[in-house]
């Protein structure tokens, strides 16, 4: 998967979601303990993922796997 990194937090709402390459229409699927991945409409591709209740987890060692592949162009 190719494109820029979009991150997004909402402070009151605790959610944090990253997203890579151009964002379409999609929606999101649970994956467990507050996690989630936004899958693209179209294509039924991985596009980012979805981190509910990110402070909280962030005060315990928190280590997600990405279920996308990041590669990074300079």
């Amino acid at each position: 998967m190719k494109g820029q990194m979009q991150i997004y937090y909402d402070e009151e709402g605790d959610f944090l979601e990253i997203n890579i390459g151009k964002y379409t229409k999609g929606y999101f699927k649970d994956i467990g303990e507050g996690l989630a991945e936004r899958i693209d409409e179209k294509t039924g591709k991985v596009t980012g993922i979805a981190v509910l209740g990110f402070r909280k987890k962030m005060q315990k060692d928190l280590k997600i796997n990405l279920p996308v592949r990041l590669e990074i162009t300079g």
